[in-house]
Protein backbone atom coordinates (compact mmCIF):
# COMPACT_ATOMS: atom_id res chain seq x y z
CA UNK A 1 0.00 0.00 0.00
CA UNK A 2 1.42 3.42 -0.93
CA UNK A 3 1.64 6.29 1.50
CA UNK A 4 -0.52 9.38 0.86
CA UNK A 5 1.36 12.20 -0.81
CA UNK A 6 1.89 15.25 1.38
CA UNK A 7 1.17 18.18 -0.91
CA UNK A 8 2.94 20.59 1.44
CA UNK A 9 3.11 24.30 0.79
CA UNK A 10 5.73 24.54 -1.94
CA UNK A 11 5.18 24.45 -5.70
CA UNK A 12 7.47 23.71 -8.62
CA UNK A 13 7.01 27.19 -10.08
CA UNK A 14 7.50 30.60 -8.48
CA UNK A 15 4.91 33.34 -8.17
CA UNK A 16 6.81 35.19 -10.90
CA UNK A 17 6.13 32.26 -13.20
CA UNK A 18 2.51 32.06 -12.09
CA UNK A 19 2.07 35.75 -12.98
CA UNK A 20 3.65 35.18 -16.42
CA UNK A 21 1.38 32.18 -17.05
CA UNK A 22 -1.74 34.15 -16.11
CA UNK A 23 -0.73 37.13 -18.25
CA UNK A 24 -0.01 34.82 -21.18
CA UNK A 25 -3.56 33.48 -20.87
CA UNK A 26 -5.08 36.95 -20.49
CA UNK A 27 -2.79 39.95 -21.11
CA UNK A 28 -5.48 42.39 -19.95
CA UNK A 29 -5.94 41.00 -16.44
CA UNK A 30 -6.26 43.62 -13.74
CA UNK A 31 -3.70 43.34 -10.94
CA UNK A 32 -6.50 42.61 -8.47
CA UNK A 33 -7.72 39.67 -10.57
CA UNK A 34 -4.16 38.49 -11.12
CA UNK A 35 -3.59 38.50 -7.35
CA UNK A 36 -6.74 36.42 -6.82
CA UNK A 37 -5.70 33.95 -9.51
CA UNK A 38 -2.16 33.50 -8.15
CA UNK A 39 -3.26 33.57 -4.51
CA UNK A 40 -1.08 36.45 -3.35
CA UNK A 41 -1.69 40.10 -2.46
CA UNK A 42 -2.17 42.82 -5.04
CA UNK A 43 0.91 44.55 -3.64
CA UNK A 44 2.97 41.38 -4.21
CA UNK A 45 1.70 41.23 -7.81
CA UNK A 46 2.71 44.87 -8.32
CA UNK A 47 6.24 44.03 -7.19
CA UNK A 48 6.41 40.96 -9.42
CA UNK A 49 5.19 42.89 -12.46
CA UNK A 50 7.85 45.54 -11.79
CA UNK A 51 10.51 42.82 -11.46
CA UNK A 52 9.42 41.24 -14.74
CA UNK A 53 9.39 44.61 -16.52
CA UNK A 54 12.88 45.49 -15.24
CA UNK A 55 14.16 42.08 -16.34
CA UNK A 56 12.76 42.64 -19.83
CA UNK A 57 10.32 39.73 -19.58
CA UNK A 58 7.20 41.82 -20.18
CA UNK A 59 6.12 45.26 -21.28
CA UNK A 60 3.11 47.24 -20.11
CA UNK A 61 0.91 49.24 -22.49
CA UNK A 62 -1.91 51.54 -21.53
CA UNK A 63 -5.24 50.84 -23.26
CA UNK A 64 -7.76 53.39 -22.07
CA UNK A 65 -8.10 52.95 -18.33
CA UNK A 66 -6.48 49.50 -18.30
CA UNK A 67 -3.10 47.95 -18.97
CA UNK A 68 -2.16 45.26 -21.43
CA UNK A 69 0.92 43.18 -20.69
CA UNK A 70 2.99 41.74 -23.52
CA UNK A 71 5.30 38.85 -22.70
CA UNK A 72 8.78 38.93 -24.27
CA UNK A 73 8.89 35.28 -25.29
CA UNK A 74 12.44 35.38 -26.65
CA UNK A 75 13.95 36.76 -23.42
CA UNK A 76 16.60 34.36 -22.04
CA UNK A 77 15.79 32.91 -18.64
CA UNK A 78 17.88 34.34 -15.81
CA UNK A 79 19.34 31.49 -13.76
CA UNK A 80 22.50 29.79 -15.01
CA UNK A 81 20.74 26.42 -14.97
CA UNK A 82 18.03 27.78 -17.31
CA UNK A 83 19.96 30.25 -19.49
CA UNK A 84 19.89 27.98 -22.52
CA UNK A 85 16.09 28.47 -22.61
CA UNK A 86 13.94 31.51 -23.29
CA UNK A 87 10.82 32.56 -21.38
CA UNK A 88 8.66 31.31 -24.26
CA UNK A 89 9.97 27.76 -23.84
CA UNK A 90 8.53 27.60 -20.34
CA UNK A 91 5.27 29.34 -21.22
CA UNK A 92 4.71 27.18 -24.30
CA UNK A 93 4.98 24.13 -22.04
CA UNK A 94 2.60 25.57 -19.43
CA UNK A 95 -0.05 27.40 -21.46
CA UNK A 96 -1.94 25.51 -24.14
CA UNK A 97 -2.27 27.35 -27.46
CA UNK A 98 -5.62 29.09 -27.98
CA UNK A 99 -8.30 27.12 -29.79
CA UNK A 100 -9.12 28.75 -33.10
CA UNK A 101 -12.43 27.96 -34.76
Amino acid sequence: MSEPVDEGTWTFLTNHTHVLICLTRDPRLRLRDLADEVGITERAVQGIVKDLERAGCLTRHREGRRNRYDIVFDRPMRHRVERHHVVGDLLNAMVPPPVVD
